[in-house]
């Protein structure tokens, strides 16, 4: 697996990082999510340029021009229901793009044990297909391998997988290297080296999910 960090190099994009962090930001709801949206606006646009493109010709009303587009045929994913205003922005860019969305939260055993569950996935045919799976941060990468497995098993498995996760601890970095082949890539823009005892990063950003749409019950 290759890892893009599009933080190490100075951008607009990093501002957009320290306001999502940014814990008296964060309070207003609605930028919050127009932030994430922009994050995932800026990741389709880094990663469109990895893809495979072909001359079209295009009749303006004057003439006709030739232009350079992609053909890849992208499926973006996203886990419920943080990874929404992400996959929202990616679509902004990927107008054209099918989409599959997967719900994968912590289910608490005990008050310090939990495993990853899954009670939702809706997904197209991946098969020979571009795959963008987008959350807002990765901590232990265990949740980003059950999405992707779980979508394989519906849709086929797909020619290249892009991991879109603008927050990532090291650990979950160092994991899902250890368990994907080539034919994947993480984009972050943030890595964050520690964990607490309930594998949540530090700083990180908080709960993605309830800063976007409120906190839930449980």
């Amino acid at each position: 697996m290759k890892v893009i960090n599009l933080g190490e190099t100075n951008s607009a994009l990093n501002n957009i990082i320290a306001q999502v962090r940014d814990r008296k930001i964060q309070k207003d709801s609605l930028r919050f999510r127009f932030n994430l949206e922009r994050l995932g606006q800026i990741f389709a646009y880094e990663l469109s340029k990895t893809l495979e493109y072909s001359p079209k010709e295009v009749m303006t009303p004057l003439a006709t021009a030739t232009i350079e587009t992609f053909d890849t045929k992208i499926v973006a994913a996203t886990i419920l229901r943080a990874g929404l205003p992400i996959h929202k922005g990616m679509m902004d860019i990927f107008d054209g793009a099918e989409s599959a969305f997967i719900a994968a939260y912590r289910k608490y055993d005990k008050i310090d044990e939990f495993h990853i569950a899954i009670e939702y996935c809706t997904c197209p045919n991946l098969t020979g297909k571009t795959l963008v799976l987008a959350d807002t941060m990765i901590a232990t990468g265990a949740s980003m391998e059950i999405a992707y497995n779980k979508l394989v098993d519906e849709g086929g498995e797909p020619s290249f997988t892009h991991f879109v996760s603008p927050i990532s601890s090291i650990y979950a970095i160092e994991y899902l290297q250890k368990r994907f082949p080539d034919n994947t890539c993480l984009w972050t823009a943030a890595v964050d080296e520690e964990l607490t005892s309930q594998s949540y990063i530090i700083p990180g950003l908080g709960d993605a999910g309830d800063l976007a749409f409120g906190a839930k019950v449980g």
